[in-house]
């Protein structure tokens, strides 16, 4: 619970950050720490927690900014409060997302796979956040800026009304030069209607199908398999959880 104001939950969060922080070092001095926020509105006809809103994002900066005024990393959020894998999912997952990176994000959780606020996962929702986490890692590769890179030698070689598709310099990068999505597709609308007009979604689920369909689990040592599995029994004779 916080003030209905975001000035007043900023000082809140803050608050009881420096309490568990400072606690942290109390019971071991030196011990690393981040600062971990998370706050943001919520549906006042409910009481329920939204996300990808303006108050999260703000809320994103403003978090960044007291990390920073303490000398400590910031640990933030790309969070959905939608139901499902839909368009609700992904524009919140962005919001969330560009509020973390924006405000200087060191290390980003609840990044894929969150839906109904956490309270559900979704695999193709991981799918779709892969995709988004990938292009945000790709946004921030930095650019190779090289004569080569620069294209002097292909701006002069393409002669007014021909085109740099065929030019020695796109052959040679044409592979590698721009980043290849894992859900998105780019065919035309005929093209994706003559492959059965799979949504963004429909495709989601058929990759981590696939994925699991074709997954090989890493070797185990036996004799640690064995331990293991005397663990488990040992556990559930003793009142454990049932194994399902």
């Amino acid at each position: 619970m916080a003030p209905v104001t975001m000035p007043g939950a900023l000082v809140l969060q803050h608050a009881e950050a420096l309490a568990g922080i400072t606690l942290s070092q109390t019971v071991r001095p030196g011990a690393p720490v981040i600062y971990g926020s998370f706050t943001s509105n919520v549906d006042m006809k409910s009481g329920s927690p939204a996300f990808g809103t303006p108050e999260f994002v703000q809320a994103a900066f403003g978090a960044g900014q007291l990390a920073r005024h303490i000398g400590l990393p910031w640990r933030g959020s790309a969070a959905t409060a939608s139901n499902a894998p839909d368009e609700q999912a992904v524009y919140e997952y962005l919001m969330s997302a560009w509020g973390s990176v924006l405000g200087g994000v060191n290390m980003m959780v609840h990044a894929a796979g969150w839906l109904e606020g956490g309270l559900t996962g979704s695999m193709e929702k991981f799918i779709l956040d892969i995709e988004m986490l990938q292009i945000f890692a790709e946004i921030f590769e930095p650019l190779n800026s090289d004569p080569a890179e620069l294209a002097y030698e292909a701006i002069a070689s393409v002669e007014p009304g021909s085109h740099f598709f065929g030019c020695e310099h796109t052959m040679d990068r044409y592979q590698t030069a721009f980043y290849e999505p894992l859900v998105s597709d780019w065919s035309n609308f005929g093209q994706w209607t003559d492959s059965g007009g799979k949504t963004a979604t429909q495709r989601a689920n058929g990759i981590w199908k696939q994925i699991l369909q074709a997954f090989e689990a890493p070797p185990l040592d036996e004799a640690r398999r064995e331990e293991l599995e005397a663990f488990i029994d040992r556990r559930s004779r003793e009142g454990g959880a049932p194994v399902t």
